[in-house]
């Protein structure tokens, strides 16, 4: 073949390539180019759709870190049998030990102990030294992982609820969640729940406290109430610490046997409530299973927590298992 015919067929070839890329933009036209952003100013060049939703703020209890202050236990263990020191420290933005708090309810720190299966709760209150360690003899009724609750003001502020493991070696045996129930006993006395939690509402609960079927009119005061609440979602624990409407003396709130809380969990579930109250020189903890419920959930479809065949019941317990200092 000569040159001649080799460079006509080669130009006929390009041809049909350039009819059928010309073919081809007829079907899939080039996409337009990206119109700029509007500017705003230099302040921000993302377009709204764009932007990231603000980030959901997680229950308290649940992080032993927030807004740069974390807290550390020194105690590796806890103990089963006769107290031992329970230290820990809370340290701040700057890595030191925060030593200055602002007092809330009567205390600059609050600590809650309980156990992973929401058994054993304690509602305690360290003493803090000048080196920023707290410390407080401290038992627990039965071995396992209990979670440790720091609930407590730095100076200048908001209030934080930090959480960390800590263990308690020894054979473990756990229990279910007991069952719901609208009463408790303790101690000899009866507390009664009404009202309903509502997740992600506020709803408002008020328990009643009665001694061999007489309302208790004399509840004194405990941490500067006349009565504190905490409750703890059942499977990660999550932490709600409810005060009550009202304080003593302010010429409206009555010694009981009322005690009324307005609290809003984060979300359906099972809860453990534990109700502190003083009495006779003495607090006691009373505790219920409660369940919220979504509005349009039915009846039926809400969990039902049973208690564990042979497990002790915790309204029956006596308050000398629960420490408050």
């Amino acid at each position: 073949m000569n040159t001649a015919i080799k460079l006509g067929g080669f130009g006929i070839g390009l041809a049909a390539v350039f009819t059928a890329a010309l073919g081809l933009g007829s079907l899939f036209p080039a996409a337009a180019p990206a119109t700029p952003a509007a500017h705003d100013g230099g302040h921000n060049s993302t377009p709204p759709e764009q932007k990231a939703a603000p980030a959901a703020v997680l229950p308290a209890g649940l992080q032993i870190s927030q807004d740069g202050y974390r807290l550390i236990p020194l105690t590796g263990s806890l103990s089963t049998g006769t107290p031992e020191p329970f230290r820990f420290r809370i340290t701040g933005p700057d890595d030191r030990p925060v030593t200055a708090y602002t007092t809330s309810h009567d205390k600059d720190l609050h600590l809650i102990v309980v156990r992973r299966d929401l058994s054993g709760f304690q509602h305690v209150h360290p003493e803090l030294g000048s080196d920023g360690t707290w410390s407080i003899p401290l038992a627990v009724p039965a071995a396992g992982q209990y979670r440790v609750f720091a609930d407590f003001q730095p100076a200048g502020h908001d209030g934080l609820t930090l959480g960390a493991d800590v263990p308690a070696p020894g054979d473990y045996q756990p229990t279910l969640l007991p069952a719901t129930a609208r009463t408790a006993t303790v101690d000899g006395y009866t507390v009664t729940l009404a009202g309903d939690l509502i997740p992600g509402a506020s709803s408002k609960l008020t328990l009643s406290v009665s001694r061999d079927g007489k309302p208790v009119t004399d509840l004194q005061p405990y941490l500067g109430a006349y009565g504190h609440l905490v409750a703890l979602r059942d499977g990660d624990l999550a932490y709600l610490h409810v005060h009550p409407d009202g304080e003593p003396g302010d010429g409206r709130t009555t010694p009981g046997p009322d005690v009324a809380f307005h609290a809003e969990v984060p979300s359906a579930g099972a809860y453990r409530l534990y109700l502190d109250f003083q009495h006779e020189g003495k607090v006691r903890t009373a505790e219920f299973t409660a369940v919220a419920v979504a509005a349009t959930a039915t009846p039926s479809s809400a969990p039902a927590p049973t208690e564990m065949p042979g497990a002790p019941s915790p309204f029956g317990h006596d308050a000398d298992g629960h420490t408050h200092d």
